[in-house]
Protein backbone atom coordinates (compact mmCIF):
# COMPACT_ATOMS: atom_id res chain seq x y z
CA UNK A 1 0.00 0.00 0.00
CA UNK A 2 1.29 3.54 -0.78
CA UNK A 3 0.45 6.45 1.21
CA UNK A 4 1.19 10.36 -0.11
CA UNK A 5 1.32 12.66 2.65
CA UNK A 6 1.18 16.38 2.00
CA UNK A 7 1.65 19.45 4.03
CA UNK A 8 -1.11 22.33 3.47
CA UNK A 9 -1.29 25.48 4.16
CA UNK A 10 -5.29 27.15 4.85
CA UNK A 11 -4.52 30.51 2.56
CA UNK A 12 -3.60 28.46 -0.26
CA UNK A 13 -6.66 26.51 -0.18
CA UNK A 14 -8.51 29.50 0.55
CA UNK A 15 -7.11 31.09 -2.47
CA UNK A 16 -7.18 27.89 -4.70
CA UNK A 17 -11.04 27.69 -3.84
CA UNK A 18 -11.60 31.54 -4.47
CA UNK A 19 -10.12 31.02 -7.65
CA UNK A 20 -12.10 28.25 -8.96
CA UNK A 21 -15.42 29.81 -7.68
CA UNK A 22 -14.26 33.08 -10.29
CA UNK A 23 -13.76 30.68 -13.13
CA UNK A 24 -16.66 29.07 -12.67
CA UNK A 25 -18.51 32.67 -12.61
CA UNK A 26 -16.81 33.52 -15.45
CA UNK A 27 -17.65 30.40 -17.54
CA UNK A 28 -21.43 30.84 -16.69
CA UNK A 29 -21.56 34.02 -18.24
CA UNK A 30 -19.66 33.83 -21.32
CA UNK A 31 -21.68 30.44 -21.65
CA UNK A 32 -24.62 31.72 -20.76
CA UNK A 33 -25.84 29.99 -17.83
CA UNK A 34 -29.54 29.95 -18.79
CA UNK A 35 -30.64 33.45 -17.10
CA UNK A 36 -32.35 36.46 -18.13
CA UNK A 37 -33.90 35.88 -21.72
CA UNK A 38 -33.11 39.81 -21.85
CA UNK A 39 -29.25 38.93 -20.65
CA UNK A 40 -26.89 39.56 -24.08
CA UNK A 41 -24.65 37.71 -24.96
CA UNK A 42 -21.91 38.39 -27.93
CA UNK A 43 -23.11 41.63 -29.41
CA UNK A 44 -25.12 43.28 -27.03
CA UNK A 45 -22.79 43.32 -24.46
CA UNK A 46 -21.60 46.71 -25.73
CA UNK A 47 -19.51 48.27 -23.00
CA UNK A 48 -17.10 50.34 -24.34
CA UNK A 49 -18.67 50.16 -27.95
CA UNK A 50 -17.89 53.86 -29.51
CA UNK A 51 -20.86 55.85 -29.87
CA UNK A 52 -19.38 59.40 -30.49
CA UNK A 53 -21.77 59.84 -33.39
CA UNK A 54 -24.96 59.36 -33.98
CA UNK A 55 -24.80 56.98 -36.97
CA UNK A 56 -22.37 55.04 -34.34
CA UNK A 57 -24.80 54.66 -32.26
CA UNK A 58 -27.77 53.81 -35.06
CA UNK A 59 -25.18 51.09 -36.35
CA UNK A 60 -24.74 49.72 -32.56
CA UNK A 61 -28.82 49.28 -31.89
CA UNK A 62 -29.09 47.46 -35.60
CA UNK A 63 -26.11 45.28 -34.89
CA UNK A 64 -28.63 43.99 -32.11
CA UNK A 65 -31.35 44.03 -34.64
CA UNK A 66 -33.44 47.50 -33.80
CA UNK A 67 -34.96 49.34 -36.06
CA UNK A 68 -34.85 53.25 -34.20
CA UNK A 69 -35.57 56.17 -36.18
CA UNK A 70 -32.27 58.10 -37.88
CA UNK A 71 -31.93 61.18 -34.97
CA UNK A 72 -32.80 60.59 -31.22
CA UNK A 73 -35.93 61.92 -30.06
CA UNK A 74 -34.28 63.32 -26.85
CA UNK A 75 -30.70 64.17 -25.86
CA UNK A 76 -30.63 65.06 -22.16
CA UNK A 77 -27.22 65.23 -19.78
CA UNK A 78 -27.14 63.05 -16.93
CA UNK A 79 -25.95 62.63 -13.44
CA UNK A 80 -24.86 59.24 -12.15
CA UNK A 81 -25.16 59.18 -8.86
CA UNK A 82 -23.24 58.54 -6.15
CA UNK A 83 -25.02 56.86 -4.37
CA UNK A 84 -27.54 54.50 -5.97
CA UNK A 85 -31.19 54.64 -4.39
CA UNK A 86 -33.52 51.30 -5.45
CA UNK A 87 -34.82 52.51 -8.42
CA UNK A 88 -30.71 52.81 -9.48
CA UNK A 89 -29.69 49.43 -7.96
CA UNK A 90 -32.13 47.67 -10.11
CA UNK A 91 -31.55 49.46 -13.54
CA UNK A 92 -27.55 48.78 -12.95
CA UNK A 93 -28.79 45.16 -11.91
CA UNK A 94 -30.57 45.34 -15.97
CA UNK A 95 -27.19 46.73 -16.82
CA UNK A 96 -24.68 44.54 -15.19
CA UNK A 97 -26.83 41.46 -17.17
CA UNK A 98 -25.65 42.88 -20.29
CA UNK A 99 -22.06 43.82 -19.58
CA UNK A 100 -22.23 47.30 -18.33
CA UNK A 101 -22.01 48.67 -14.61
CA UNK A 102 -22.79 52.21 -14.06
CA UNK A 103 -20.98 52.17 -10.41
CA UNK A 104 -18.00 52.97 -12.37
CA UNK A 105 -19.37 56.41 -13.14
CA UNK A 106 -20.39 57.12 -10.09
CA UNK A 107 -20.93 61.10 -9.84
CA UNK A 108 -19.98 61.50 -13.64
CA UNK A 109 -22.06 63.41 -15.75
CA UNK A 110 -22.94 60.89 -19.12
CA UNK A 111 -25.30 61.83 -22.38
CA UNK A 112 -28.73 59.96 -22.66
CA UNK A 113 -30.03 59.27 -26.01
CA UNK A 114 -32.72 57.88 -26.81
CA UNK A 115 -34.52 56.73 -30.04
CA UNK A 116 -38.20 55.81 -31.00
CA UNK A 117 -37.78 51.67 -32.03
CA UNK A 118 -40.07 50.72 -34.89
CA UNK A 119 -39.74 47.21 -34.90
CA UNK A 120 -40.55 46.03 -31.02
CA UNK A 121 -42.10 42.49 -31.93
CA UNK A 122 -44.62 42.05 -29.29
CA UNK A 123 -45.35 46.12 -27.67
CA UNK A 124 -48.04 47.92 -28.43
CA UNK A 125 -47.53 51.48 -28.31
CA UNK A 126 -44.54 53.56 -28.26
CA UNK A 127 -41.12 52.15 -27.52
CA UNK A 128 -37.81 53.40 -26.97
CA UNK A 129 -34.34 52.51 -26.78
CA UNK A 130 -32.23 54.91 -24.57
CA UNK A 131 -28.06 54.93 -24.94
CA UNK A 132 -25.81 56.17 -22.00
CA UNK A 133 -22.48 57.54 -23.11
CA UNK A 134 -19.51 58.29 -21.62
CA UNK A 135 -16.51 59.82 -23.35
CA UNK A 136 -18.20 58.35 -26.51
CA UNK A 137 -18.76 54.78 -25.09
CA UNK A 138 -21.93 53.39 -24.67
CA UNK A 139 -21.85 52.44 -20.86
CA UNK A 140 -25.62 51.65 -20.03
CA UNK A 141 -28.60 51.07 -22.60
CA UNK A 142 -32.00 49.62 -22.51
CA UNK A 143 -35.58 49.14 -24.58
CA UNK A 144 -38.57 50.44 -22.94
CA UNK A 145 -42.71 50.35 -23.72
CA UNK A 146 -44.43 54.00 -22.68
CA UNK A 147 -47.17 53.11 -22.27
CA UNK A 148 -49.32 53.58 -20.34
CA UNK A 149 -51.09 49.94 -19.45
CA UNK A 150 -48.19 47.42 -18.64
CA UNK A 151 -45.16 49.35 -20.06
CA UNK A 152 -41.98 47.67 -19.61
CA UNK A 153 -38.12 47.97 -19.64
CA UNK A 154 -35.56 44.93 -20.62
CA UNK A 155 -31.90 45.46 -22.16
CA UNK A 156 -31.10 45.55 -25.56
CA UNK A 157 -30.54 42.22 -26.73
CA UNK A 158 -33.49 41.10 -29.89
CA UNK A 159 -36.29 39.80 -27.63
CA UNK A 160 -37.00 35.99 -28.66
CA UNK A 161 -40.12 35.68 -29.96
Amino acid sequence: MLFVTAKLDKRKIIGGALALLVLAALAVLLLGGGGDKNAAAGPAAGAGTAARTNEQRVAYLGSLGWEVEKDPIDTQTVTIPRDFSQVYTDYNTLQKAQGFDLKKYAGLEATRYTYEVKNHPTAKGKVVADMIVYRGKVIAADVQSLSADGGFMEGVAFPKV
